[in-house]
């Protein structure tokens, strides 16, 4: 039961990192599960309460990091709130549009277009535009470490 729990676990922790990337999979909660999915198959073995609490914490830090990365990056290049949530929703459209590729462009233009709607010079838009967009992608690289950092403390705590 063991083996076939890591295994069920394993496949879980993978598709919750193409999550993080791809977000029409729901990545932190995917692994989440994978563990919770591992102690109850085994008994909690190795995996005790601490262990979930303190998991969870980073589970809620992923979630907070979506939305603090885009917001630091409009910021720090000069974009208003409203960038930002031009951005979230350019991320949908872009993704229902353009597949993987609107989650590079949708961000952007939606954070563009939401600055210039706010009276802001195109060059200026897209300069925050791209501030977002690396906000974007700097973000997803931090949740991309917390998820491994997750991962490995998962195998060190049963073995």
């Amino acid at each position: 039961m063991g083996t076939f729990a890591l295994v069920l676990a394993v496949i879980l922790f993978i598709l919750g990192m193409v999550g993080t990337v791809l977000p029409v999979l729901p990545g932190v909660l995917l692994i989440y599960s994978g563990m919770g999915l591992y102690g109850l198959l085994t008994g909690f073995a190795g995996l005790d309460t601490m262990f979930f609490i303190l998991q969870s914490m980073a589970v809620v830090l992923v979630f907070s990091l979506d939305y603090l990365a885009v917001a630091a990056g409009t910021r720090r290049f000069g974009g208003s709130r409203y960038a930002a949530w031009g951005a979230a929703l350019g991320t949908l459209l872009g993704l229902l549009l353009f597949g993987p590729f609107g989650l590079i462009i949708g961000p952007f233009l939606g954070a563009v277009f939401a600055e210039v709607i706010l009276g802001k010079e195109p060059t200026q838009a897209v300069r925050i535009g791209f501030g977002t967009l690396l906000g974007l992608l700097g973000g997803t690289v931090l949740k991309l470490g917390i998820q491994g950092l997750m991962i490995a403390w998962f195998f060190l705590s049963i073995y």
